[in-house]
């Protein structure tokens, strides 16, 4: 057979590929909602911000009134004038996340493997997980101004216990402000964390101690290898949207405490200084990115990419 003859009845153009193609544009087909959601809600604004952050006023206008240019100056002014609020939100998004690491871990590990062959109570603990989607974002914050109020049963017993002065107050604090982000992205940590451990074999673990391994060595060397893909995802879920939040600090801190969410809000809405909110904004998006993607690839998890 010929090398042309080959190919007109190769696997690129005989019957046989007919359905493949067919199953590719039923796949295309499929992905246009999604990918027409992306583009006019995610691409569009994006776009958007980049050029309306290169904006300079216009000369005599009033306030708010702004012109097309290219001032990367924007960048630097805003770099200048907020870095401490944007460190401040990475530092609280870091100490957030480690700490619903720290307690969503034993949590979700107690779910999946311990209450495993028990589906009532895997079912029960699942729901106090989740729980807190029931109510709103702004009320459960608000409920932990009560909870941590100078008045509350959680002031009286640390000021009991010697760990805050007597004039010692939580409210309006660093600690109320990671309290609140702790609390409120605890369940993005949990859940994938979960997920991953649901399916872990026991055998493994029961191997790992017919071989003599300690239960720290056990959990390093199996339990937690196989368990990072959960431990990846819910990080990312969690450090994200905490280090843009300004919700908590709004609620719960003071001037001292404020976060970069919250001087995006304010330029924007209060003072309209755009160029100056949309340069923080992209500034906020690209470290993010930068530091998201150095911390999958230390992790050793580029598949999440």
């Amino acid at each position: 057979m010929s090398i042309v003859t080959a190919i007109g009845h190769g696997p690129g153009n005989g019957p046989a590929v007919r359905p493949l193609r067919r199953a590719r544009g039923g796949a295309y087909l499929l992905l246009a909602p999604g990918l027409a959601y992306l583009g006019l809600f995610f691409v569009v604004p994006v776009v958007a911000l980049l050029v309306t952050s290169l904006y300079v006023p216009v000369p005599g206008g009033e306030v708010g009134q702004f012109q097309p240019a290219f001032e990367w100056g924007n960048y630097v002014d805003a770099l200048s004038t907020y870095w401490p609020q944007l460190m401040r939100s990475f530092l609280y998004a870091v100490i957030a996340t480690v700490a619903a690491l720290l307690i969503g871990y034993p949590m979700a590990y107690a779910i999946a493997v311990r209450a495993r062959g028990k589906p009532f109570l895997q079912g029960m603990l699942l729901v106090l997980v989740i729980a807190p989607f029931f109510t709103s974002f702004i009320l459960r914050t608000i409920a932990w101004k009560q909870i941590l109020a100078d008045e509350s049963f959680v002031v009286a017993a640390l000021r009991a216990l010697a760990l805050l002065p007597p004039d010692g107050r939580l409210t309006a604090t660093a600690i109320a402000v990671v309290s609140g982000l702790t609390y409120n992205f605890l369940p993005f940590m949990t859940l994938p964390i979960y997920a991953s451990l649901e399916r872990l074999d026991v055998r493994m673990i029961e191997a790992g101690q017919d071989l003599y391994a300690s239960g720290p060595t056990t959990f390093r060397r199996v339990t937690l290898p196989l368990s990072m893909p959960g431990v990846v995802s819910g990080t990312l879920l969690t450090f994200i949207p905490a280090s843009g939040d300004f919700v908590n600090s709004v609620l719960l801190g003071n001037t001292t405490t404020t976060m970069i969410g919250q001087v995006i809000d304010s330029r924007f809405f209060k003072v309209s200084d755009y160029p100056t909110a949309a340069a923080l904004s992209v500034v906020l998006m690209v470290a993010i990115l930068a530091l998201v993607t150095a911390y999958v690839r230390r992790s050793g998890t580029e598949e999440l990419l």
